[in-house]
């Protein structure tokens, strides 16, 4: 009889301060994280969603912020990204506008709603500082082989 093998459940959390290195910080830990657990498949989607979500926090808020990673099935990785800034950011508020052609910034979320199988947000609104602010978080997954890429994403 052969036994199924189930991995076991993994979280991460990396506290990050308000430092321009930290979103290299975040995409290496990512990376690391990733290969340790044989999902080296997503690390190219899921740096490029860390890598805006992180760079958002360190830009659009001015305190310390935290990157969340966690095994959210098989061949499936959850990264969840908080700061202190409160105002939950189109497209995750909703709005789906895309920027004009001449706009210097406002594509990077965009990005991520192309590239991730699901994203939100969750607005904290707790008494202490360090619980306020917002959480953001997208999900991404390996594709089967016989899936072709639709998207200029890179490659799943």
């Amino acid at each position: 009889m052969a036994m199924a093998t189930v991995a076991p459940p993994w979280a991460y959390t990396l506290q990050l301060p308000q430092d321009p290195r930290g979103p290299s910080i975040a995409r290496a830990t990512l990376r690391t994280v990733l290969r340790v657990h044989g999902m080296g498949d997503l690390i190219d989607t899921a740096e490029l969603l860390t890598g805006e979500l992180v760079t958002n926090a360190y830009r659009y808020s001015s305190g310390p912020y935290s990157l969340r990673l966690r095994r959210a099935g098989r061949s499936r990785v959850r990264v969840g990204v908080w700061d202190t800034n409160p105002e939950i950011p189109a497209p995750f508020s909703g709005c789906l506008e895309e920027p004009s052609a001449l706009a210097e910034r406002g594509r990077g979320l965009l990005l991520v709603q192309q590239c991730a199988d699901s994203w939100g947000a969750y607005p904290m609104g707790g008494g202490l500082p360090e619980q306020s602010g917002k959480l953001l978080w997208v999900e991404c997954s390996g594709k089967p082989e016989s899936e072709e890429d639709e998207l200029s994403c890179p490659e799943e």
